[in-house]
């Protein structure tokens, strides 16, 4: 097939150029390189079935292709909350591209949603069924609302027009191509510890997230986009938890060194828990579920911090 991947320079796009390219695939990898890296594609470079458009999603672009995977939207808050109303454009504006083309072209199109519409829950763990508890007037809100209005046009689109969607919402990921800035949890104590800094664990650390590696998401993504079970929304994700204490302490011991834990006051609107309900995934895509564990996923991890930092 030949197959569109927006953001297809950033940390999970690039493993889903990866993935694709593996199978024999024909790729375009689109993107403006706003938090996406080009060394992450280079050896995809100069390959004959691998083409990379510089291009930003908010404004329209015409290819034909058989699928589309739309993940382009910086996903870290420093990165989305450095320009929110580009945030929200690039959610909004990229989705009603994607969707406009997928429509005329006929294609399959894929949106990469993510746990952070169900806001700081009130339920846990979280079912695709949840509606969430967002702040829609908040510091997060240009990422969290922008993907919420993201998935209100997919299926607009899906019912008016009837354009074949899929949508996965994604819970914490983590994995080599990391960007070592991003302010993410797992790549924030990672590049602390290699540099011989304190780890900084904010509140008192019992707040919880799910780790899900990689290779584990992109496997979960390719298998949602393939079948004709359920358009989504799918919540793919590992469903084990771990305290930020408990991931600081693991990446202390991987990583050596005299660091120590210090803390800081909590964010605002951060949520106290965060784990998928992958009842959905299981069912519909293949007996699907996470394969790697934290204490290996972080090993890979912190090898490739280690040639970057």
């Amino acid at each position: 097939m030949r197959i569109l991947i927006t953001g297809g320079a950033g940390f999970l796009g690039s493993h889903l150029c990866d993935k694709l390219s593996s199978q024999g695939h024909d790729l375009i990898c689109l993107d403006n390189f706003f938090t996406g890296r080009k060394q992450n594609i280079a050896h995809l470079l100069g390959t004959p079935r691998f083409e990379l458009a510089r291009h930003d999603v908010i404004d329209p672009f015409k290819f034909e292709v058989d699928q589309i995977y739309n993940l382009a939207c910086p996903a870290s808050p420093p990165h989305y909350q450095y320009n929110p109303i580009k945030t929200v454009k690039t959610s909004v504006m990229g989705a009603i591209n994607c969707l406009g083309l997928a429509k005329r072209v006929k294609a399959r199109v894929f949106q990469a949603s993510t746990s952070e519409v169900y806001g700081d829950p009130t339920v846990h763990p979280q079912p695709e069924s949840y509606w969430g508890n967002v702040n829609p007037i908040g510091r997060r809100s240009c990422y969290d609302e922008g993907k919420r209005c993201a998935e209100t046009l997919f299926f607009d689109y899906h019912r008016e027009n009837k354009v074949d969607i899929r949508i996965v919402r994604i819970f914490n990921t983590y994995g080599p191509r990391m960007n070592p800035d991003d302010g993410r949890v797992v790549s924030n104590f990672i590049v602390q510890a290699l540099r011989g800094e304190d780890l900084t664990v904010y509140g008192d650390g019992q707040q919880t997230r799910s780790f899900c590696y990689v290779d584990d998401l992109i496997d979960g993504f390719v298998r949602l986009m393939n079948q004709t079970a359920t358009v989504g929304p799918v919540n793919l994700g590992n469903p084990g938890e771990f305290t930020m204490l408990q991931l600081a302490e693991l990446v202390l011991q991987q990583v050596g060194g005299k660091s120590k834990i210090i803390h800081q006051a909590l964010p605002a609107d951060d949520p106290r828990q965060r784990r998928p309900d992958i009842t959905l995934a299981k069912k519909h895509l293949g007996g699907w579920e996470p394969r790697v564990p934290l204490e290996e996923g972080l090993k890979h991890t912190i090898a490739y911090f280690k040639t970057q930092v």
